[in-house]
């Protein structure tokens, strides 16, 4: 399904990610953690295409990503949803309209901008809004909501685009423990419900353990770590974010009565 050959990416004589191999054969909740730096965000910025590899491939169903140019590269960036810490929303478009827009690949910008919508855009965005809770918000300006709602706003746009594969920079780091709680489920459940893979990069060490069916460790560019969360002792954690450790393993989103409270309920 996904597979990562080889993999670099250096900016000048900084080698921000370093030889990466991996490889993802079914449909899984995969958390990235490591410390600042670590080239985490690099390596999801390179597979969606918003940053151009130095060496490597990155084969999804049999087709080198990286080789892909013009329409066929916009079309894997449809394919490849990309969901980002702080949440790239229109500010002053109201959130339906925000939503819609991800699945601007198929539509002119005019018609997005003058919201010519048809009405089963709509109601796929609606339904994607009463699904994540957020669905009050919908006639809203984006910049008048929490961040929380803003964020879960961001994962019904990139579920608009239907994709195949879907990653998430951070995207609980600005968030209050709740409304991160509220974003990991969504994503949890997208992994489980609609069977995408979902690589997600975490900070919060105790985060990625109970949502992820599978960390992998980066530390200077290079994996140093790929395996079950049971397999990653508190010691290979600890070098992993070296002086970020303790950070890492403060209280998460987990602490806040996990699964007791459905998405609906809060905004």
């Amino acid at each position: 399904m996904l597979e990562i050959r080889s993999l670099s990416k250096s900016y000048g004589e900084v080698k921000a990610v370093k030889d990466v191999s991996f490889k993802v054969s079914k449909p899984q909740m995969i958390g990235i953690i490591g410390r600042s730096g670590a080239g985490k965000s690099t390596l999801l910025r390179v597979i969606n295409r918003l940053a151009d590899a130095s060496s490597g491939e990155v084969i999804f169903d049999d087709k080198n990503v990286l080789a892909l140019s013009g329409q066929q590269k916009r079309d894997w960036q449809r394919d490849c949803a990309m969901i980002f810490q702080q949440f790239n929303l229109v500010p002053r478009l109201d959130v339906l309209s925000n939503v819609i827009m991800g699945r601007l690949n198929g539509q002119s910008l005019f018609r997005s901008l003058l919201k010519l919508f048809n009405e089963e855009e709509r109601y796929d965005a609606l339904t994607l809004l009463d699904r994540f809770g957020v669905s009050q918000t919908a006639l809203q300006r984006a910049e008048n909501l929490s961040g929380g709602q803003q964020q879960r706003v961001a994962i019904c746009r990139a579920m608009m685009q239907s994709p195949k594969l879907l990653l998430a920079d951070e995207p609980i780091a600005s968030l209050d423990p709740l409304n991160a709680r509220l974003a990991m489920e969504a994503l949890h459940s997208i992994n489980k419900d609609d069977g995408i893979t979902v690589i997600c990069n975490l900070h919060t060490l105790d985060t990625a353990r109970h949502y992820c069916d599978r960390i992998i460790g980066m530390k200077s560019g290079e994996i140093v770590f790929d395996g079950t969360p049971r397999k990653l002792t508190d010691q290979q954690a600890r070098d992993i974010y070296g002086a970020e450790a303790d950070e890492a393993f403060e209280a998460s989103v987990t602490s806040t009565s996990l699964g007791n409270t459905p998405i609906k309920a809060a905004s």
